[in-house]
């Protein structure tokens, strides 16, 4: 059986705001009231944390203490180059160099931090490395500032895999990680082994890619994909919504491919639910997970790797309702 851990980003269950209603659709938790809200949520293990609560020492003995007091493990932490004025015009490619050199110092700090609450990855989302505007970037200038500073940070933390986290659009109107082409061909030139990739699959499905397909052809360069964020969209925007509740059958490919590449990290919970209750919404996803898991886990992968092979579309329509609607 072939079951990964579950991990939920810890503000996924909390007090979630969108660009309308600043103030959120609910009232705010403390951090251990987040804490206990993940920790009683059936199969998660582990919670991924946003540089935002790790500010201070005291922070950062806080959360030590509730990953303590919850038994919940420490799978990632995100670096903060998104959501503070210093990175509106960029982090790592910033054209202020004091602003690149910051993009670095930050993400080396939080890698002491996740080595210190005994985490190994950590995923940077470079959302506000990109542009807007025609003849507003050089390319290639910004391109070189981008390597150099990845670079500098794999090489401060060797034993910390570096993640890069891909999305064609938002907050910029282009990013420069777009997909995840861009983000291997970064990577190759980056040359550094602890740096990989982690796939949101919501980012994947704007970027029009078959999440499937991404896993399988970053398995084929050098086993870079690090993490994943689990949520789902219906391909417009990045919605955020309840794990497979839109592409239904693209998780189970995703799934399958995830085995059969002998993917071992964790399948992180990122959605931010402004409407609905956090804590219930990520049950669900981790619910449909489940279902989608045992689903593929029934899979004769004989007959699979059969269909696959055949190209014939109405046999891998029929070996889905064979499994989708088994009693």
């Amino acid at each position: 059986m072939y079951q990964l851990p579950y991990s939920v980003i810890l503000t996924n269950v909390g007090h979630c705001c969108d660009r309308y209603l600043s103030t959120g659709y609910s009232d705010p938790f403390a951090l251990e009231e987040l804490f206990e809200r993940v920790s009683s949520i059936e199969g998660v293990q582990a919670v991924e944390l946003i540089a935002s609560c790790l500010n201070s020492p005291e922070d950062v003995a806080r959360v030590k203490e509730n990953l303590h007091r919850t038994g919940l493990e420490l799978s990632a932490i995100i670096p903060d180059h998104f959501g503070k004025q210093i990175w509106g015009k960029g982090a790592f490619t910033a054209e202020d160099p004091s602003v690149r050199a910051a993009a670095v110092s930050h993400t080396r700090k939080m890698m002491d931090i996740l080595v210190e609450l005994g985490g190994d990855v950590v995923s940077l989302w470079p959302g506000q490395d990109g542009y807007d505007y025609h003849f507003q970037a050089d390319y290639l200038q910004k391109h070189n500032w981008f390597v150099e500073g990845i670079r500098q940070c794999c090489d401060y933390r060797p034993e910390v895999r570096v993640a890069l986290e891909y999305k064609p659009k938002e907050p910029r109107n282009r990013c420069f990680l777009s997909n995840v082409s861009s983000t291997l061909l970064m990577i190759q030139e980056i040359q550094r082994p602890n740096c990989g990739v982690t796939i949101d699959f919501g980012h994947a499905l704007v970027a029009y890619e078959n999440v499937a397909e991404s896993v399988a052809l970053l398995s084929l360069h050098g086993n870079t994909l690090f993490h994943l964020h689990m949520n789902d969209n219906y391909g417009y925007w990045d919605d955020d919504m309840i794990t497979g509740s839109v592409h239904t059958i693209s998780y189970l490919e995703f799934l399958y491919w995830l085995k059969k590449t002998n993917y071992q990290g964790w399948l992180s919970m990122d959605q931010y639910p402004y409407r609905e209750d956090g804590k219930r919404a990520v049950n669900e996803s981790l619910r449909w997970l489940d279902g989608l898991t045992n689903v593929m886990n029934r899979m004769d992968a004989d007959e699979v790797e059969r269909v696959i092979h055949s190209g014939d579309a109405t046999e891998s329509s029929a070996l889905l309702r064979k499994y989708l609607f088994a009693k």
